[in-house]
Order: C-alpha cells, then sequence, then structure tokens
C-alpha cells in the first residue's frame, strides 16, 4: 500500500501560528521531508517532536524527490514542510508534488500560514481578485519586463522581495506603475512587523531611511482609470510592442484601441518619444 504525501504549512515567523492538525500529521508520518532540516529542526524541538528529516531544498528537488517517491511508494508517509509558509508557494514543493500525481499517491494539504494572503489581509488594498507573481528576477532588465508585463493588470499584485533589493524594486516600480498605492510588510507575525502603505514614492522614501532586513512582501495597486496618465501607459505599451518587434503604426494602432485614445495624436506623440 502506497504511504501519503502530507503538504503542512508551518509558522512565517510566529511559532504560535501552527495548527493542531500540522502538529499532529508532523507526530504520526515516518519521515519529515524540510527545506532547510536546521530551521525545521527549531520548529520539530520547540513542539517535542522527534522524526527522521530529510532534507529537500530547492537545488537538490530533483534528486530528493526520487528519494522521496520511493519512500512513499514502499508505504512510508511524508510531511513535506519549507522554511516557512505552504510548501510549492514560492518554495521548493512543485517538483515532488507533480511526480507523486505522476505515481497516483495521495497528497493531503495541511493549510496554514501563507504570508501573502496575510499581507494581502492588512494592505488595504482590493482583495476580490490578485495576482501573485512571487520573487522578481535579481536583473534589472528582467525585472522591468516582467513589470511592463502586468502593467496593465486590474488586480491587487502581490511580490516577495530579498531586503538587499527591495528599494530597487520600488524604484522600477515606480518607474512603471506611477503613482499606484502600494503596501509593503516586512516581518509578518514577527516582532518587528511592520506595514508601510501610500503611493509607490512616499513608501520608498521611507524605505530609504530604514535599514532593510528580512523578508519582504509588496502589494500593489491594479491599473484603474484612476491611478495613471494613459497617454503615458500607452506610450510604454507601444515600446515594449515595437521591442518585441511590432511596427510602430501597428502598436499605435492596437494599444490606441485599448486606452481609447486618438490614433494619430498618439503616433505623433510616439514619435516624438520613441526612438
Amino acid at each position: 500500500m502506497k504511504g501519503v504525501l502530507y503538504i503542512v504549512s508551518t509558522p512565517i515567523g510566529n511559532l504560535e501560528d501552527i495548527t493542531l492538525r500540522a502538529l499532529r500529521i508532523l507526530k504520526e508520518v515516518d519521515l519529515v521531508a524540510a527545506e532547510d532540516t536546521r530551521r525545521s529542526l527549531k520548529l520539530l524541538n520547540h513542539y517535542g517532536i522527534s522524526k527522521p528529516m530529510l532534507s529537500y531544498w530547492k537545488e537538490k528537488e530533483k534528486g530528493r524527490s526520487e528519494v522521496i517517491i520511493r519512500k512513499l511508494l514502499a508505504g512510508q508517509s511524508v510531511a513535506l514542510i519549507s522554511d516557512s509558509g505552504t510548501p510549492g508557494i514560492a518554495d521548493p514543493g512543485s517538483v515532488l508534488i507533480k511526480k507523486a500525481i505522476e505515481e497516483d499517491i495521495s497528497i493531503v494539504p495541511v493549510p496554514g500560514p501563507c504570508a501573502f494572503i496575510a499581507a494581502l489581509s492588512i494592505s488595504g488594498l482590493p482583495t476580490d481578485e490578485v495576482a501573485f507573481l512571487g520573487f522578481l528576477p535579481s536583473g534589472k532588465n528582467q525585472r522591468r519586463k516582467i513589470l511592463g508585463d502586468v502593467k496593465l493588470e486590474e488586480r491587487t499584485l502581490i511580490f516577495y522581495e530579498a531586503p538587499h533589493r527591495v528599494n530597487e524594486t520600488l524604484e522600477d516600480m515606480e518607474l512603471i506603475f506611477g503613482k499606484r498605492r502600494v503596501a509593503v510588510v516586512r516581518e509578518i507575525t514577527k516582532i518587528h512587523e511592520e506595514v508601510l502603505r501610500g503611493s509607490i514614492s512616499e513608501v520608498l522614501n521611507e524605505m530609504k531611511e530604514k535599514d532593510a532586513v528580512g523578508e519582504y512582501v509588496i502589494l500593489v495597486e491594479g491599473r484603474t482609470a484612476f491611478t495613471e496618465p494613459a497617454t503615458g501607459d500607452a506610450l510604454w505599451e507601444i515600446r515594449m510592442l515595437m521591442k518585441r518587434g511590432l511596427g510602430r503604426k501597428e502598436a499605435v494602432k492596437k494599444v490606441a484601441a485599448e486606452y481609447g485614445l486618438s490614433r494619430k495624436g498618439l503616433y505623433d506623440k510616439s514619435l516624438n518619444e520613441i526612438s
């Protein structure tokens, strides 16, 4: 009989943020597969749980998945946990889950903390429709390309960011998104939890006066008719389309229709501002 793979969410900071069910599962399984066994051991020790552990970090994800699948096929039960939050959500886990599905192994979610959901709940931004994009690329050009690709997105945009890049990312967001509202949440559920809300430029100015430490969640207001100058947005879109090989006339025609702008006026502006 095949074992069961449990996808167990763990605290993102405060160790009290773990469910009774998660604790029971961690006590009952044969093996705990952890993103970082050293960090996860602190959690298990805190609750007096002693179980065999196997490291399951991103660089070893493919190979370790094979090991875990063999154990599951042999009838062992396995709990997959990440350093914090929910496995597979901007953390290792998707490779193992896919392989388990292919082997018809039962997969059981044990829900709990998730940083971007917690941050969204206190952001003050619309929560009915959101788009989670995880970590942006570290390279400026790649990062700006992705931000440009979602510039017209009307849903609230959610990103994770590392402390050493958070200000650079906000600068790119200000360049591309303009005067939108943003919420930056730092160290959520931890002692130094902090939320900064305001326009991107206002929050960026506050951030520059602080030491950037801990993990960040950045939430950006989706595009609305009231948050950005339409012509500036349109010119940005034309520039992106032309970089992808579309002719100026076709790019202007497409964007003018989307924004409800004069095709001739937009074309003339593009000649002046886009080489």
